[in-house]
């Protein structure tokens, strides 16, 4: 296989980069400061047809089969936003990724024709609700329960963490639910999808975050909350099943968003080496800074690869193709995960070095870049979670 982007997946980017330029990049700072959520511009994403990518034209969508690059598509799109401004990436990459992809997976004809349009439409959001206080990777763990009763699933417990789940357009979350046990003890875990408005059901308080402060994250409290019966999402017991397919997917989106912020990074340093004078010439010439820059650049474009591999496997397998298996599609979207993610911390440490005193004024768009990193080593899988899965993915029987 190879991964060089077509001459259509390039004017794609072109397109993308312009609206986030125009559209996002001038208010970013303002955003973050005011810990905004812009939903008009949310919407103007959909409207330009970013949500609707991956999804089939029935519901709206671009119809872009895996032969036509849609998923190497969403890719540069959360790239470019996130190039700008890490929030509105994550705020895409969750709104496809972790939105649409459970209903669009795993829903029924019903299901997709009740919630898709307006997701693709970017007019909604929807939630995905996996994470809980004492629980994320350990699905034993979960004590949100479910219990059917008189043709309706009662929900009650309770999520963390959870993006695009409060705000005035997310008309859904798929929640993670123990429904009962298996016969060896463990539980048997379903998704059950519950409307926003549902009585019960609370999007709490907004997380005060170290960084993507104009993203919505929201804790979730559900208590007593009634949704019919046919509200359960894919087969009974396979919950968390679905949910870690879902994430395959989204490690490699959250590498896109780090390919972005790498990209920031560089541009932001190249420039500003370029311009800051010190003994009579700019700070570029000093090998100090030069090499770190160099760095930069290294880092970028290996991240960039791993992640346009993974999306290329993504896509060949979107499209039918078995010379991709889901083994190596599943390690290949760990490693450009690991590799990107925490690339983009570094670069923000490096970027930040470079602009010296100034790096630590938020006036300066690279202190909001620092923060926003951080996270992406946590999020759809921490980086411990990564080595350990490209370990057993390895032969090692890691635990």
């Amino acid at each position: 296989m190879t991964f060089e982007l077509s001459p259509e997946h390039e004017q794609f980017r072109r397109s993308v980069r312009d609206f986030a330029e125009a559209e996002i990049a001038p208010h970013a700072a303002q955003w973050d400061r005011e810990h905004h959520f812009p939903t008009d511009v949310v919407q103007k994403m959909g409207a330009l047809g970013l949500m609707g990518l991956t999804a089939p034209e029935e519901f709206g969508g671009a119809g872009m089969a895996g032969e036509d690059g849609g998923f190497t598509s969403l890719c540069l799109a959360i790239e470019e936003i996130g190039r700008v401004d890490q929030s509105m990436g994550i705020t895409l990459e969750a709104a496809v990724g972790l939105g649409i992809n459970p209903i669009l997976t795993f829903g029924t004809d019903e299901q997709k024709k009740t919630w898709l349009p307006a997701l693709v439409a970017g007019e909604q959001l929807a939630g995905f609700g996996l994470t809980e206080p004492g629980a994320g990777s350990d699905a034993g763990a979960t004590r949100t329960r479910a219990v059917l009763d008189d043709g309706e699933w009662v929900v009650n417990g309770s999520k963390q963490f959870i993006t695009n789940s409060g705000s005035s357009i997310t008309s859904v979350v798929t929640v993670t639910a123990r429904t009962g046990d298996r016969p060896d003890g463990r539980p048997e875990i379903s998704t059950i999808i519950v409307p926003s408005g549902t009585p019960g059901f609370t999007a709490e308080k907004a997380y005060d975050k170290l960084g993507w402060h104009a993203s919505d994250t929201h804790p979730l409290s559900f208590t007593d909350v009634r949704v019919p019966e046919s509200h359960l999402l894919g087969e009974r017991g396979r919950g968390y099943a679905q949910f870690l397919a879902t994430l395959d997917d989204g490690r490699v989106a959250i590498a896109a968003l780090a390919v972005g912020c790498i990209q920031a990074c560089l541009d932001m340093s190249l420039q500003y080496a370029g311009e800051r004078q010190t003994f009579g010439g700019p700070i570029g010439r000093k090998q100090g800074v030069a090499f770190q820059v160099s760095d930069l650049q290294v880092m970028l474009d290996a991240s960039r690869l791993l992640t346009y591999k993974a999306a290329a496997m993504k896509d060949a397998m979107d499209a039918g193709s078995s010379s991709v298996s889901m083994a190596a599609f599943k390690q290949a979207a760990a490693v450009a995960k690991l590799y990107s993610t925490e690339s983009a911390v570094t670069a923000t440490r490096i970027a930040t070095q470079v602009f010296g005193g100034y790096g630590f004024m938020e006036e300066y768009p690279v202190v909001r870049f620092y923060r926003d990193a951080k996270v992406l080593e946590i999020g759809e899988g921490t980086s411990e979670v990564q080595r350990m899965l490209i370990a057993r993915g390895l032969g090692l029987p890691v635990e």
